[in-house]
């Protein structure tokens, strides 16, 4: 005989839990309250252990303008603008559309970070750690916020290395991460090595739509 069923989401958080397929918003929300992003996601599995969602190329975001500029430019160095733009609370959106890999996301709902499988038509490209802030649930989605520092681990897990250090440099001079969030995200990085990305995402392939 199986066991009785665990409970809803909305059960053990007191909000609404995703239905599978269903689209919703994923936010970065700046400590001021102004959205510093935004990104469609598709509902893969929504539970107490995690939320999984899958994003697939021409998905609708709005990102920084000067983010924006530096995808379009291929310039990195105009993403120094963007944070020193953070910085000082005034910056504006543009519209974009997420390119090139279908996206698959774990996000336990307490963690300093996401887990994400980026998967091209040869395969799964790379697993990718992303420091973040742990999960504020909204009506059509969840809030976090970027820590900008991650990282990049081999399709085998064989391999890590960090990503974006420069950055995460750059906005603690800045200023713009307390170091009460620095402080959290440094104690759980351990457990993000190549051996913890076992689980539910490791089993899942994301889906086209």
């Amino acid at each position: 005989m199986g066991g009785l069923p665990g409970p809803r989401q909305e059960e053990v958080t007191g909000v609404r839990s995703f239905d599978v397929g269903e689209t919703l918003v994923r936010r970065d929300v700046h400590r001021s309250g102004r959205v510093w992003s935004k990104q469609a996601l598709r509902v893969i599995a929504d539970s107490p252990e995690a939320l999984v969602s899958a994003c697939s190329p021409g998905a609708e975001a709005l990102w920084p303008s000067l983010y924006a500029k530096a995808r379009a430019d291929d310039d990195r160095s105009v993403r120094t603008e963007a944070f020193e733009a953070m910085a000082t609370g005034e910056w504006e959106l543009a519209p974009g559309r997420w390119q090139d890999t279908e996206l698959l996301l774990w996000k336990p709902p307490a963690a300093w970070f996401s887990i994400n499988a980026f998967y091209t038509g040869a395969g799964l490209r790379n697993w990718y750690v992303n420091f973040e802030h742990p999960t504020r649930r909204t009506e059509d989605g969840f809030d976090t916020f970027d820590l900008t520092v991650d990282l990049v681990i081999d399709p085998d897990l064989a391999r890590w290395q960090w990503k974006d250090e420069d950055e995460y440099a750059q906005v603690r001079r800045l200023g713009i991460f307390p170091t009460p969030s620095t402080r959290r995200w440094n104690s759980p990085a351990p457990r993000c090595s190549p051996c913890s990305m076992t689980g539910p995402v490791r089993s899942r392939t994301p889906t086209g739509g």
